[in-house]
């Protein structure tokens, strides 16, 4: 059996915000009887952008988060629904928005925070796939289409397929440790979950100091080589893919002509070691 999934590149999304438009115009003041109720004009990000900083200037990384209900296929919703919500055979989750009516106990069933209060309708309400719409033979759902950097793929796949595109485009999902076997995945992941180490490199060069490209570097935690970069033109450098809160750490930095340069580095989040200062070989 085929079933709908969702792939969100995180590396391509540029925080346009077309998705959320898209969600918005599609949903806003149209009612689909047997999918949803129409979606308030305000407060309800049935696709919601968030936003993740990291670093400290002048080397900051900024990503944008797209993050919607997960279509899970151990939903803790369909499980607290009683019948209100169901899991449909192509792995798209349903809320029913006559048998939902009045249960805002669903809403608070959601680990991920993607169910939304509609007060006014009083029914929970959350993004469904736009599965009106490939009922009616679309091809994918609105978002996708709106998608300009094509950060959002969708594609209605048999499991075993979708397994080995995970592991081949080694895509992740949010909070694994939820164990609800979630159908959005995601790529390029690590730019939220990871954190990184940066610099800036220099040197002095007939009295003037510049910046040093091509400085090899080597990180090392204990005896261990953990990563290894080189410095572009401006003298920087970003080792990335860390673990957050990871400890103690070992940088070595060293260029042709210059004595090599040793930092220990604590790394509890992503971080700016400053300007470092190559000095040259003696003569």
């Amino acid at each position: 059996m085929k079933k709908w999934n969702l792939i969100v590149d995180v590396e391509k999304c540029n925080g346009c915000f077309n998705c959320f438009l898209a969600c918005k115009d599609e949903h806003v003041g149209n009612e689909f009887p047997g999918y949803a109720a129409e979606q308030p004009q305000h407060g309800h990000r049935w696709i919601d952008i968030r936003t993740v900083e990291r670093g400290q200037v002048p080397i900051v990384d900024l990503t944008y988060l797209p993050t919607m209900c997960n279509h899970c296929d151990d939903a803790p919703c369909v499980r607290a629904g009683g019948g209100a919500v169901r899991k449909r055979e192509d792995g798209i989750v349903l809320i029913d928005p006559v048998k939902a009516r009045d249960r805002k106990d669903i809403v608070d069933a959601c680990p991920y925070g993607a169910i939304w209060w509609n007060e006014e309708k009083r029914v929970p309400q959350t993004w469904y796939f736009d599965a009106h719409l490939l009922d009616r033979g679309w091809k994918e759902p609105r978002c996708v289409q709106a998608c300009a950097t094509a950060a959002l793929r969708s594609m209605q796949v048999e499991d075993a397929q979708m397994q080995r595109i995970v592991e081949a485009e080694k895509l992740e999902v949010l909070h694994p440790e939820y164990g609800t076997r979630p159908r959005v995945y995601y790529k390029n992941l690590y730019h939220v979950t990871h954190c990184f180490i940066s610099g800036t490199v220099i040197a002095r060069a007939a009295g003037v100091k510049d910046c040093v490209r091509g400085a090899t570097l080597a990180l090392a935690k204990g005896e261990r080589r953990v990563a290894a970069a080189e410095t572009d033109s401006f003298g920087e450098f970003r080792i990335d893919r860390l673990e957050p809160q990871s400890g103690a750490y070992t940088l070595e930095i060293a260029a042709p002509g210059h004595q090599r340069e040793v930092r220990n580095v604590e790394l509890a989040a992503s971080i700016y070691l400053g300007t470092i200062e190559l000095s040259p070989l003696a003569r």
